[in-house]
């Protein structure tokens, strides 16, 4: 087997399988019904997702001879992986000096789904061994995510364009840049590598644990390399076993967006209630735009009337990816101010009775 990445664990050696026993300062103890028996449990717990790792890693059985690269045998073992993942986070407590000393746990309050899409696997060694690997402790830059995470970043840009773009086909494309922001962002992403257990097979720079932004950028761009490795590495089926993995995994979130209306009509149907010769309904800006993520933006509108008796009056405001998603939604929250809205109305009607009475002799 090759060189192994830096663990506190030994994987079992000899020729029969030897069981993990728990060792203290003292002496070897016995197992029985208590937290200790619990500690010796997570040892073989993660000495079994250890040796898993590193059957997909390196694909060598636990006396090392060498397997053919089969996607079937990489497919099982990695969602196994997967699932002893998403068990481990059920666990009331981790007993200490367990941890892989350059990876750091799951964060806590994480919460794991229980019907993740199974990872797909990389198909090439070179490339897998790149994708957990941080710029940091390589100067070879092809044996690390460097360049991967930018190509994995734009086949993920693509495929959540697609995915929104079939899903909505009426809405506008501020709202699909907004949609898209909320399933590619670093948050999200990294969320994906700590439920598949990536996070965990990763060399990066001991400091980076104690940093918690740096950490979730770095686990994301993993993510975006394995995603970038997935399609490389099988030139034939890659990308699309890529984009039907990714499209599984983001359904439960475009789920929450329901079905969203296809045009922007609340502007149209305030007109409709309030407008009329001379009068004046303007949408103006209220607040600077803010920069978002990915060079998104957010933008502030609201809508005032000046006429029937009113100036300038506020009607409502709203916000949004763009100016019209953000003056639609003011239009909206104006509409939904119904007691305003009949007052207006009715003002209208009685100056549209007023100048239709005929003059008087």
């Amino acid at each position: 087997m090759g060189s192994k990445r830096k663990s506190v664990f030994s994987l079992p050696l000899g020729d029969g399988q030897k069981k993990a026993k728990c060792v203290n300062s003292q002496e070897t103890k016995e197992l029985s019904p208590s937290p200790r028996n619990q500690q010796c449990k997570t040892i073989d717990f993660v000495l079994l997702r250890t040796l898993l790792q590193d059957i997909i890693k390196k694909n060598v059985t636990p006396k090392s001879h060498l397997i053919a690269t089969n996607a079937d045998v990489l497919t099982a073992a990695t969602e196994l992986d997967a699932a002893l993942h998403r068990a481990e986070s059920s666990m009331s407590s981790t007993p200490s000096g367990l941890n892989d000393t350059t990876l750091p746990l799951q964060a806590s309050g994480a919460r794991v789904e229980c019907s993740l899409p199974t990872l797909p696997p990389i198909l090439d060694n070179i490339l897998e061994s790149a994708v957990f690997t941080h710029p940091g402790v390589s100067n070879n830059i092809g044996a690390t995510y460097d360049r991967l995470e930018v190509l994995g970043d734009a086949y993920i840009e693509l495929i959540s364009t697609k995915l929104i773009w079939n899903r909505f086909q009426d809405i506008p494309s501020g709202r699909i840049s907004q949609i898209r922001e909320l399933l590619v962002k670093n948050e999200t992403l990294s969320n994906y590598a700590t439920m598949y257990g990536l996070d965990r097979r990763a060399s990066v720079p001991p400091d980076y644990l104690k940093q918690p932004r740096r950490w979730v950028k770095t686990k994301a761009d993993i993510f975006e390399a394995y995603v970038a490795a997935v399609v490389l590495s099988d030139p034939i089926n890659g990308y699309c076993v890529a984009e039907e993995w990714l499209s599984k995994l983001w359904l439960p979130k475009i789920e929450q967006f329901g079905q969203q209306k296809s045009s922007l009509q609340a502007k149209e149907s305030l007109a409709k209630k309030i407008m009329g010769k001379g009068i004046k309904l303007k949408y103006v800006d209220e607040h600077p735009p803010v920069q978002g993520g990915r060079g998104l933006q957010t933008y502030f509108i609201g809508v005032y009337l000046t006429g029937w008796g009113w100036d300038h009056k506020h009607l409502g405001s709203g916000q949004g990816s763009s100016k019209a998603i953000a003056g639609d939604e003011a239009a909206e929250k104006a509409l939904l101010n119904e007691s305003l809205i009949d007052e207006i109305m009715e003002a209208k009607k009685a100056h549209l009775a007023k100048a239709q009475k005929p003059l008087t002799l």
